[in-house]
């Protein structure tokens, strides 16, 4: 090539092949990208990243100015408000130039001093030498606090190690078990639970029992579920009383009981599992308190006695209500916070129980001042606690830990994130809009832009969705995104059906044979938008993940007039192939939020949406897609066949980049610079694409 030669796309090799199934015929010419042993697989991937950093070569320097800019709004060195568990205040903290946090505790006192040290429990940055990838996944310790159980996992598969330290000789104990998921210590002292995952379903599925200090060739296997559509679960009432084992697909639910200080005792069912009913239980003084979807899909509250806990003997405390999603309960002992959704946003309502029995009236709410925002629980492990703590941030106001006095109805504020670097709160201004779907719904939009950069009909506009699983859309601060508002950028979030920002008849009617509002939900928010001049028709970014990602192929295929970027991470838009293969992890659960395609009805309509499946000569948007080598959630293959076979029929000159992270998983670059760096990557991208730069 020389100097003069445009830069030219990797092509991959084609390789045809077919599935035929009711009637019709799905080609495939890149069916063989799923070999990750193939040396030819790799190198097409390293070709793309060759490629794409060679276009975005010319950004090298609005890249690091990005990064520069992120940085200097983080507090690099800070340390969490610490929190109480049992003798000990435990907290994280991070240290300058250090990728990962560091977690300790102090005896006795939330500050450490002479008389109370800190102790490193576990230290990332030294868990993590040698490896290019570290998580830490689910931890928990003792009641006398020695000895902590925890999971590591190193390739971003997530796929988790065990390991047991003895927190007074700092010794990790010897022996490890691999693929587990949940754990929870008996009250006893020596005896951990774990769920332990399917090798090739990837789901958990059974759960374990361990002797400290014996080889885990002795552990007892305690449970398994065979049912491909169910994962385990284990955890511990917040009393402490029993533990708890919860089997779950994405419909249907039930839970398993044993009293926490008789781990050789068996477990017990508190209602037998049932089609399309979920409970989640707690325990105060002899009751079960259940959350229950029996009567509707926004769940009602019930209790029943600790002996006699079937659907027969139970008593309603909250009913369900058609307007509002009872989404947890957080329960005390005198006490219990109502976690809720209404209107599209969390509401956190307070019941106090009447002496010790089992009546408990409304006690009041904690309120928040702006029209777009999250609130949830924080970490409250006391249960006698007469305090409650509680996160909340907006698209404005940095994330934010409050204490909440419970007999007086005061709110403190803990600590608030810290952001460097000249950040004036007062510049920025959130607005909740309503877009109109093709069916009349109303779709609730959130918005944060800077004032001063505002003019209407004139700014470019990042649009971000996902609308899958019944997730509801968070809308919590995030410094980066300062680089982009502060560039004149309005910001959205679509809080589109399939997720269940307005219940769970919100995400009904996103799902299944319903799926496609999802996609035109979106495309309508995008259009109300620009119409009523939040934006620029002519530059409109849109970005999605995972299920994200599948939002972001069938609405361009769908209308790929309507944006000038798309930013695509992780996506699933291989839905036929990947749905059709059981042997792959998540699918057969999955069948109950997309459809078995094996079943006529589901193959066509699924079908009719499938990104991969849906390409054709066209022109369409600049597109960055983004993977990773070992995704276990969106298998590495689906982005690479989809750049691949788009590369063949895009009819425009726009750029199509597809750049995999070979030594990360779903969620990209687990150390915090390290990711920082992807994230200026995605924006410079945009800037350019957008005519900022």
């Amino acid at each position: 090539m020389t100097e003069n030669q445009p830069l030219q796309p990797p092509q991959a090799q084609k390789q045809y092949t077919e599935k035929v199934l009711h009637g019709k015929t799905l080609p495939d010419d890149y069916a063989w990208l799923r070999n990750k042993q193939n040396r030819k697989v790799t190198a097409y991937l390293e070709a793309e990243n060759a490629y794409a950093e060679a276009r975005m070569a010319p950004l090298a320097g609005l890249r690091e100015n990005l990064y520069n800019e992120m940085l200097s709004h983080i507090k690099q060195t800070d340390v969490s408000v610490p929190y109480r568990d049992g003798d000990w205040w435990y907290y994280t903290r991070t240290e300058e130039g250090r990728q990962y946090a560091i977690h300790c505790r102090t005896h006795g006192s939330p500050n450490a001093t002479v008389d109370t040290p800190e102790q490193v429990i576990l230290d990332g940055n030294k868990l993590a030498e040698g490896h290019p990838f570290f998580s830490i996944g689910a931890t928990d310790i003792t009641g006398d606090g020695r000895y902590l159980a925890y999971t590591t996992d190193t390739t971003g598969f997530r796929q988790y190690t065990l390991h047991i330290k003895d927190l007074v000789t700092a010794e990790t104990l010897p022996g490890e078990v691999e693929r587990v998921g949940s754990i929870v210590w008996a009250s006893d002292g020596p005896t951990l639970f774990y769920t332990v995952e399917d090798e090739e379903q990837k789901r958990q599925y059974q759960l374990w029992k361990h002797a400290l200090r014996t080889p885990h060739s002795a552990d007892v296997l305690v449970y398994q579920e065979n049912d491909e559509r169910f994962n385990l679960a284990a955890g511990r009432t917040r009393d402490g009383m029993y533990l708890v084992m919860e089997s779950a697909s994405h419909t249907t639910a039930e839970s398993w009981v044993l009293p926490a200080n008789e781990p050789q005792g068996a477990f017990t069912l508190i209602s037998p599992r049932k089609d399309e009913h979920e409970y989640y239980i707690d325990h105060r003084n002899g009751l079960w308190f259940i959350r229950t979807n029996d009567k509707g899909r926004n769940f009602r509250l019930v209790t029943a006695p600790a002996a006699t806990p079937g659907p027969g003997h139970w008593a309603e405390r909250i009913p369900h209500r058609a307007d509002v999603m009872l989404e947890e309960i957080d329960l005390f002992a005198g006490f219990f916070i109502a976690c809720e959704r209404e209107e599209g946003l969390p509401r956190l309502r307070l019941w106090s129980f009447q002496n010790d029995g089992p009546e408990a009236a409304p006690a009041g709410e904690i309120r928040f001042p702006e029209p777009a925002y999250s609130a949830h629980p924080h970490i409250n492990r006391i249960f006698d606690a007469t305090t409650f703590r509680y996160a909340y941030q907006s698209l404005v106001t940095p994330s934010s830990v409050y204490e909440y006095d419970v007999p007086t109805g005061a709110s403190t504020l803990l600590k608030q994130q810290e952001v460097p670097g000249g950040f004036d709160r007062s510049l920025y201004a959130s607005e909740r809009v309503n877009a109109t779907a093709p069916d009349g719904v109303q779709v609730p939009v959130s918005l944060v832009y800077r004032m001063d950069k505002r003019k209407k009909g004139w700014n470019p506009i990042y649009v971000y969705g996902y609308g899958s699983y019944g997730y509801s859309l968070p809308l919590g601060f995030n410094s980066n995104r300062l680089s982009l508002l502060d560039r004149g950028i309005v910001m959205a979030y679509a809080h589109i059906r399939g997720g269940s920002d307005l219940g769970e008849p919100w995400h009904d009617a996103g799902k299944m044979l319903l799926k496609r509002n999802t996609f035109s939900d979106f495309i309508a928010v995008v259009e109300h938008l620009t119409g009523a001049g939040y934006g620029d028709p002519a530059k409109v970014a849109i970005e999605g993940g995972s299920a994200g990602g599948l939002l972001m192929g069938a609405v361009v295929n769908m209308r790929p007039d309507l944006f000038r970027a798309v930013v695509s991470h992780v996506p699933f838009v291989d839905v036929m192939n990947t749905m059709l293969d059981a042997t792959l992890p998540l699918t057969v659960p999955e069948y109950e939020e997309w459809g078995n395609p094996n079943q006529a009805e589901y193959f066509h309509y699924m079908l009719s949406y499938s990104p991969y499946d849906n390409l054709k000569p066209a022109s369409y948007p600049s597109m960055l897609v983004k993977t990773s080598l070992n995704d276990s959630q969106v298998m590495y293959w689906e982005p690479a066949k989809y750049v691949a076979k788009l590369r063949t029929l895009k009819t425009d000159n726009n750029p199509l980049l597809l750049v995999t992270n070979m030594q990360a998983g779903h969620g990209g670059s687990s150390g915090r610079y390290d990711y920082l760096k992807e994230i200026a990557f995605d924006y410079a991208f945009l800037l350019r694409q957008l005519g900022i730069v």
